[in-house]
Parts: C-alpha cells; structure tokens; sequence
C-alpha cells in the first residue's frame, strides 16, 4: 500500500515536473526592432519591422496608429509555430495619417506556454512627426553648358534640413554639398558615353522624413567625338607584364592572354566601382583654387575618352575606353600635384598601378597611375606643384608615363576643362561665388 501511494506520489511530482517544463520552457518576449524608430516620417517611407522570438517563435503581431482619438490598425500578422525570425515592411499611407504627431503601437506575442498559454508578449510604442511635404528647392545657376565628357556645377538652396540632396544623371548620383553660406554646390557629369538626348540632369532633394522633390535646370550639351586608337598585344607584353604583375590577382586563371582579357575587362570594373567608393568620401567645402597644373614638359600621347580596340595575333580580342590623359616626359620624372587638396588614396590599385588619389573638395578628385614611387600618404595635405612621386610602369602600362584623371564622385570627366581658365570662369567659378556668399 505504501509503495503503491508512493508510486502515486511520484507520478504526480513527475507530471508537475514535466508541466513545468512545458509551462517555463519559454519565458522570454519577443524581441522588437523598428527602423526609422522615431523622428519626422512620411507615409510614403515604409517602415522596416525586425522581430526576432528564440523560443518558440513568434504567434501574433499588431501595429496600431494614434493619432488625437483615431486609432486606426495598420498591420495584423499570424504566424505558425517555430517562426523565429520574421521582417516586416509597414506602409502608412492606407491609413491615410495628418499631418503632425503620431505614434505607433507594435505588439508581438510569441507561442509561449506562460500566462495561461497566451503567450509572452512584447509591446513598443514609438514617437514620430507625420510630414508629407517634400522640401523646396530654388536653382541659383540659372545656366549650365556641358561638354560630352565633361563637368558642370550647380547651386541650389533646400527649406528645410536633408538627409540628402544631388544631381541625378540617369543611373548616376551625383551628391550635393552644403555650404557654410546654407546654399548647395553640387559638381556632376555629363558622362561621356551618355547620348545627350538621354542626358537629362535633375536636382533631388530628400528630407529628413523621406518626401522627395526633383527640379529641373536649364542647360545646353554639346557632343564630342572621341579620336580611337589601335592596341597591339605582344607575346612578350603578356609573358614579360601581365603575368608576374597581375597572376596574383586571378590565380586560377593561368593562359597570358586569358588573364590578360580578365585585367582588361574584370579588373579594370573593379577599379572604376573603387573609384565611386572613393569618390563618396570627399571635403565639404572648395579645397583647390583655379585651374588645375598640367604636368609641366610632358606630351600627352593618350586623350580622355579614347575608344580603343586590342589586338593580338592580328584578330580583335577586346574594345575598352580609356577614360584620363597620359603625360610622357622622361623615367621617373617627378609628378606634381595638380591642385591643393588632400590625400586619400596612396597604394597599389589594380591597373592603375601604384596609385595616388587627391580630394579636393565638393567631389572634385584627381588621380596619379602608373607611379614608381609614392612620396605621400593617405591624410597628407598637399599644395599645388608638390611632389608627390614618380612616373613609372606599374599596373596596365606598357612604358613609363602619368596616367591623371579628374574626377566628378568618382566618374572620369575630361581634365582639359581643368586647366582652362576660360572654361573654369564660364562654368564653374560663378557657381562657385553663388553658393559660397
């Protein structure tokens, strides 16, 4: 009798014991991440929702919107079981939000046995401002004449604050800049392999609430033609260049010519898309002054934008554009500085070779390729006619010469316009002086 009660006893105890481990096996809530999670917000912008239960996963979710005495449910979602990881994008504008303060109620609730099997719950309630006008912009310049190839500059005020503003050209976004004056210089291309009935530039404006306002601007393009050359590849240019130079960069890519095609066409995408990144970190405000320093005694037997065709064992093998100006004096003459600016790049860089790159403010850039030797560093403030190293051979150089760019956020625009005070006065000084005071 003894024994049967105490058999009793312990299937009870055993019964409690497993009940409480179904019961506590999950007592954390859910956890909730929202972003944007406060601030001005358009009903436009959806919100991104990241719920995240490591138990038994997530069950239920509502989103409610308050505003004065409406409430207004903008979300409802059920989950099955084990859903441990969900993200949900929010979109306001079908609840029709005013203008003004609003907030939103998020409640997540997870398959927890806890609470009498209504699960654990998580509930965040977040503060935002309901803006839904997009801001002002004013165009200062009134007139903008662009070269194919080339630059062009453009001032602007915004009423009110932004997360960002710029100039887009087709699939290129050129940023802006703002200026202790409150005004805006934004320096943008017209890409020289854009038609000009397809250059259509537009000043963007995204405030802090994610409205959006595009503006047009007056301007003129005047196409160019670009003169194309013949590239002859040697055996020895493959055997002797190519491979000791760039077979670490494609290790399983073994026949000269096959590498030689993925450095001409792999490497150098590489490179341009480094350029961009490169071209996003630039100064605030004006860094140069005047026109740019051309190389001083050297012939410039490469021009900006050359279409050029590659040749080997008679046949074509390869079309690439040749996007700057090469200067050739003599080996390892000095190169100087083309204008007062900044440091920003001082190493290897593909088929540029030992590479130095200058920030000169508002996106202007200048590049140095092919050098021998590299007399500064990244962070290094350098005047106009400094030296800042030697011509050479390295990276995609078949002989000694500078190979130079300005650049535009990174995208080559011709450097003739740079070293033309003329052009310089007619384009982009009196942007400059508009936006400046």
């Amino acid at each position: 009798m003894k024994f049967l009660k105490r058999l009793i006893l312990l299937v009870i105890l055993g019964g409690l014991f497993g009940f409480g481990i179904f019961l506590l096996r999950d007592l954390t809530p859910p956890t909730v991440e929202v972003a944007p999670a406060a601030g001005p917000l358009s009903p436009q912008r959806p919100l991104k929702l990241t719920l995240t239960d490591k138990g038994l996963g997530l069950r239920t979710l509502q989103v409610t919107l308050l505003q004065g005495d409406k409430s207004v449910e903008v979300l409802t979602r059920s989950y099955p079981a084990g859903s441990t990881h969900v993200e949900e994008t929010l979109d306001l504008s079908s609840a029709h939000p005013a203008e003004g303060p609003a907030r939103l109620t998020i409640r997540a609730v997870d398959w927890g046995h806890f609470h009498f099997g209504r699960g654990n719950a998580a509930e965040r309630t977040l503060a935002f401002d309901i803006d839904s006008k997009p801001p002002e912009v004013e165009i200062l310049t009134p007139h903008h004449n662009l070269n194919q190839g080339g630059a062009g500059m453009v001032a602007y005020t915004v009423s009110e604050e932004v997360e960002s503003s710029g100039v887009q050209v087709g699939d290129l976004f050129f940023p802006g800049y703002r200026q202790p004056s409150g005004k805006y210089l934004c320096l943008f291309a017209f890409p020289w392999d854009m038609k000009a009935a397809d250059f259509v530039p537009k000043v963007i404006a995204t405030d802090l609430a994610g409205n959006q306002r595009m503006t047009g601007i007056y301007y003129h393009t005047n196409p160019r033609n670009f003169p194309s050359d013949r590239i002859k590849v040697t055996d020895s240019f493959l055997e002797n260049k190519i491979v000791p130079t760039f077979q670490s960069d494609f290790p399983g890519t073994t026949a000269p010519l096959d590498l030689y095609l993925k450095v001409n066409r792999d490497l150098r995408r590489q490179n341009l898309a480094t350029l961009r990144q490169i071209g996003a970190r630039s100064a605030a405000t004006r860094l140069w002054q005047g026109a740019l320093l051309r190389q001083p005694k050297a012939a410039a037997p490469g021009s900006f934008a050359q279409p050029r065709t590659y040749y080997y064992q008679g046949r074509v093998i390869d079309h690439e554009t040749h996007l700057g100006i090469d200067f050739a004096s003599v080996a390892q003459a000095p190169v100087l500085a083309a204008a007062t600016g900044k440091v920003v790049h001082a190493d290897r860089l593909g088929i540029y070779g030992n590479c130095i790159i200058i920030d000169h403010g508002l996106g202007m850039q200048t590049l140095y390729g092919h050098l021998s030797r590299i007399e500064v560093k990244v962070g290094d403030s350098v005047s106009r006619g400094q030296e800042i190293g030697r011509t050479g051979s390295t990276g995609l150089a078949g002989g000694d010469h500078l190979h130079f760019d300005v650049l535009a956020s990174g995208i080559q625009v011709n450097p003739i316009e740079w070293f033309d005070d003329h052009w310089l006065k007619d384009n982009i000084q009196p942007k400059l002086q508009q936006a400046e005071h």
